[in-house]
């Protein structure tokens, strides 16, 4: 998607004027000091034309990856696309409000999901060690509620509240479990913009408490298998960042947050649009 959007077409636009406005005030000085210049006017004109579309549009040509610093307090913001769990420091995993694991015929946890490759590329598939870690981290976690065999056919029965952040790992690398919906009985899961926002304010306080203001990654959650269907995915990761900048406005989180895009997703969103949304904020 090149400018894909009325903001990202605007942007673009925007990046255009500058730029012809830069080489007209040039060519008038050029003019004004060169009266005799043989240069003819048109072709003058049809000239700054073409080069302002042609540094305009290179200004503005939408990346694999975006970033902007942010002061008082300072902390950077940073979308990129590629994979996650590449990222070099702590990472988020979206979670469901049981914190199910098991990939087995992607009845729970689709492999392909980052769930699934968190079980694999971080545990080696080894489904007991990562629920017992996810046990012991849940330990003292007041649950809602049990559900009994006879309606929840598979999986983990015990719910916990969504916005449970269940942490993984070692200081040197943490591991944050978000839950931010419910694993329905019919084993799909539920969510919506209010529960996102509610476990992304949780995510924050964990993060802050547990991430030693060192930089942190995560994918766009809420898309895809969570089927918040009132949001496409650009919108989620607007929602994501306005949640993390509100919140590191009162004090800093992270001292950068990387929001990863998938590249099977990269043609869902407009990253000029992006770059221009978090200037506004």
């Amino acid at each position: 998607m090149l400018f894909g959007t009325r903001l990202g077409l605007s942007t673009a636009g925007r990046a255009c004027a500058v730029q012809f406005g830069l080489l007209s005030g040039a060519a008038q000085l050029y003019l004004t000091f060169w009266p005799d210049s043989s240069l003819p006017r048109g072709a003058t004109f049809l000239a700054i034309a073409c080069l302002a579309l042609v540094g305009g549009t290179l200004r503005s040509w939408p990346r694999d990856r975006i970033s902007h610093e942010f002061v008082r307090p300072g902390f950077r913001v940073t979308i990129a696309v590629g994979d996650l769990f590449d990222q070099p420091c702590h990472l988020v995993i979206g979670s469901n409000d049981v914190f199910d694991t098991d990939t087995q015929d992607d009845l729970l946890i689709v492999r392909r999901s980052v769930q699934g490759q968190f079980l694999q590329r971080v545990y080696a598939g080894d489904v007991a060690r990562l629920d017992d870690e996810l046990n012991t981290a849940l330990f003292g976690t007041q649950p809602t509620r049990v559900e009994e065999r006879t309606s929840k056919r598979a999986g983990k029965l015990v719910r916990y509240p969504v916005g449970t952040v269940a942490l993984l790992g070692s200081p040197g690398q943490r591991y944050f479990l978000t839950a931010y919906g419910a694993m329905c009985n019919d084993l799909t899961v539920s969510s919506g913009p209010d529960q996102l926002w509610l476990s992304l304010g949780e995510l924050w306080r964990a993060v802050h408490l547990h991430a030693r203001r060192e930089a942190v990654a995560m994918p766009v959650i809420g898309s895809d298998l969570a089927r918040i269907d009132s949001m496409d995915h650009a919108g989620l990761v607007k929602l994501i960042l306005l949640s993390f900048v509100t919140r590191s406005r009162q004090s800093v989180v992270c001292k950068e947050l990387t929001i990863v895009v998938h590249p099977g997703d990269y043609e869902r969103v407009d990253m000029l649009e992006l770059a221009a949304f978090l200037r506004t904020l």
